[in-house]
């Protein structure tokens, strides 16, 4: 064995090129995946892009349309209770306006029940067994406006002189007062506005109440009120009260 033939080559193994005449470098090869792991690498890249453009639409698209839904429930919501308070608050005021109606309702009937109480306590002295004899009379005279010119009256006649007997005629009222300076006297047919006005008929045992509307003319100033009683059998009963004794005008509100 020689000795070229006892060393081994070492030295690194090269493609022989070309000795063509013409021929130039040889191009280097693209980058192509040429087996199934290649794939596999451009599948993960592909995957990790559109992963991470989903995480960007949820952190930014995503929330913002949960927060018009949220928005609109909640206006929604606002508008009901608005609806809800609004409801509540109308009912409350007419509770407060019935409730304020009831009492002076309630305060009208305790009035009435004590002018009845203290009606029904004279009634049983007037007719009682020690009651003081008395014979035909107006008991009381009441006038109330109804307008500037027109008053309603109200008589309570009573009797306890013959009892058991029955009393009947007729009640005539007359008023005198003041008309331009000067002194007038309104009887009966011209309270009652009719030329051939009868008088108001009564019948009772112990007493009566009588009632009607009599008219004053413009301007008329009223100072009395004359009450006259006419029997059907008997002397005539007159009694004359101050104006400002039987007129009961409310005061103002």
């Amino acid at each position: 064995m020689t000795q070229a033939r006892a060393h081994r080559y070492t030295g690194r193994m090269t493609e022989p090129s070309s000795s063509r005449p013409g021929d130039g470098a040889r191009a280097p090869a693209d980058v192509v995946p040429s087996s199934p792991a290649g794939y596999a690498v451009l599948g993960v890249f592909v995957a990790a892009i559109l992963f991470g453009l989903w995480g960007v639409w949820m952190m930014v698209v995503a929330p913002g349309r949960g927060a018009g839904m949220d928005t609109a429930a909640a206006q929604a919501r606002i508008e009901v209770l608005e609806q809800e308070v609004a409801t509540l608050t109308r009912s409350d005021q007419i509770s407060r306006e019935a409730n304020r109606d009831l009492q002076g309702a309630l305060a009208e009937r305790e009035e009435e029940i004590s002018a009845l109480r203290a009606d029904v306590a004279f009634y049983e002295r007037f007719v009682g067994s020690t009651a003081q004899r008395r014979g035909l009379a107006v008991h009381e005279l009441v006038l109330t406006p109804r307008t500037d010119q027109a008053w309603h009256y109200t008589a309570t006649l009573t009797q306890n002189l013959n009892r058991g007997s029955v009393s009947s005629g007729h009640l005539i009222l007359e008023i005198e007062g003041t008309r331009d300076g000067r002194l007038q006297r309104l009887d009966w047919p011209a309270l009652r506005q009719q030329p051939d006005a009868a008088g108001v008929d009564y019948s009772f045992k112990y007493f009566q109440q009588l009632e009607g509307e009599v008219v004053l003319p413009p301007g008329f100033e009223p100072l009395r009120v004359l009450a006259r009683l006419v029997p059907a059998s008997g002397t005539p009963v007159e009694k004359t009260l101050p104006w400002a004794e039987v007129a009961r005008v409310p005061a103002p509100e």
